[in-house]
């Protein structure tokens, strides 16, 4: 059985703030094929000082662009995407320009809120209710998509262990086939040998 292929784009911090992310590749490992990316590698974002506030402008002013050109270059085939904060605006400004997609499943990915098209893709958004910049109900329902928004949780919600849970149920559904599903698709295939 060939594993559905799963790119996963970080954080603007990448590996460097925190090890949350390989609790998400331990869960999604066994059923995905994953590659990984470190969007401040994807963005040439190489700074002396890593603070909030120069990583953030080095990526508004140019990063996020050179990360889209070096994506689109290094990934060619549809695939599903997992990606945050920072990460979910590259993704998204990718298929924009024609990165191929099979879905995208953006976790605070509130520079989104700036766009002005939608993604030609199944999309799913996930933002904590205390995030002061996640896109507004009006930007939902403009440009399409529905925002899922739990209670009690910041920008960083993603680090956090019932998140990477949920977040992680929440793909490994798009690939895992249920025992019913199996029978009822057996089942119809009987019935139509029956029928012919």
């Amino acid at each position: 059985m060939n594993s559905e292929r799963l790119v996963v784009l970080s954080d603007m911090w990448g590996p460097k703030k925190g090890m949350w992310i390989t609790s998400y590749l331990a869960y999604l490992q066994q059923y995905y094929d994953i590659e990984y990316y470190d969007i401040q590698e994807l963005a040439n974002v190489n700074l002396l000082k890593q603070n909030e506030k120069n990583i953030h402008s080095a990526f508004v002013e140019g990063g996020i662009d050179t990360a889209v050109s070096h994506l689109l270059k290094k990934e060619t085939k549809p695939a599903h995407y997992l990606a945050f904060s920072m990460g979910g605006s590259i993704a998204w400004k990718a298929n924009l320009k024609g990165l191929p997609m099979k879905s995208l499943y953006t976790v605070s990915a509130t520079r989104i809120r700036k766009e002005v098209e939608r993604v030609d893709v199944d999309v799913k958004m996930l933002f904590g209710s205390k995030d002061l910049y996640r896109p507004s109900v009006k930007w939902s329902e403009t440009i399409g998509v529905d925002l899922e928004v739990v209670d009690n949780y910041g920008h960083e919600m993603y680090s956090d262990s019932e998140i990477i849970k949920k977040v992680s149920l929440d793909l490994l559904k798009k690939v895992m086939v249920k025992p019913e599903q199996v029978k009822k698709e057996a089942k119809v295939k009987v019935l139509a040998k029956k029928i012919s």
